[in-house]
């Protein structure tokens, strides 16, 4: 993240664009906490960044990334993810969910796979594959690109302004918190002994 940061910070929204372009084609960008943080950059009385030319710039990177992998499902077919998929971390296993997601839920799988990272990448491969029309991948595409990216954006922004409430807030109840986690990992294990203890009795 420090490295991409410093690649917006250097280059300005045009590598935010190739960013996410690239992300959505399975280069290993992580794409919803790079947008989180570019919300968080959006805000304060000199913001280094413009929340609506941010929106717009994530949207029309988003959409490079779907349009590149439903063209290349088109030309180059599954046989192409199965040979260099691999480059990407784009795997047999990754596409055997996506294909699931795809047979199951067929276009809604491009529009909420944006939420859901290793199948993302692939659904809109199998769209292509599949010859989804054009128009109609778009719309499907295009609607829960255009969600996902207000949806990180928006998170970012509202992070950023309350920042300073919300560090106060972790520092003044960070001892509750670590406490209450130790407590539930201790009763969490305690449990899982129980069961271990009971099932190897009954073996």
């Amino acid at each position: 993240m420090e490295q991409l940061l410093q690649m917006i910070d250097q280059y300005g929204y045009i590598a935010l664009y190739g960013l996410l372009a690239l992300g959505i084609v399975g280069v290993p960008v992580p794409d919803e906490i790079l947008m989180t943080t570019v919300g968080s950059l959006t805000v304060g009385p000199d913001p280094l960044l413009d929340y609506g030319t941010s929106l717009a710039v994530c949207f029309s990177g988003s959409m490079t990334g779907m349009l590149i992998s439903y063209f290349l499902g088109r030309t180059v077919g599954k046989p192409f993810l199965y040979k260099y998929g691999k480059w990407v971390k784009l795997t047999p296993e990754r596409l055997g969910v996506a294909e699931g997601w795809f047979h199951k839920y067929g276009m809604w799988a491009v529009t909420f796979g944006y939420y859901v990272p290793g199948v993302r990448h692939f659904t809109c491969y199998l769209a292509g594959v599949s010859n989804v029309g054009f128009w109609r991948y778009l719309l499907y595409a295009g609607a829960g690109g255009l969600v996902w990216c207000v949806s990180f954006l928006t998170l970012g922004h509202v992070i950023g302004i309350n920042a300073p409430h919300i560090i106060e807030v972790a520092h003044r109840y960070m001892g509750i918190t670590i406490a209450i986690l130790v407590i539930l990992v201790i009763v969490i294990a305690y449990f899982y002994w129980r069961y271990r203890k009971r099932t190897l009795t009954r073996t």
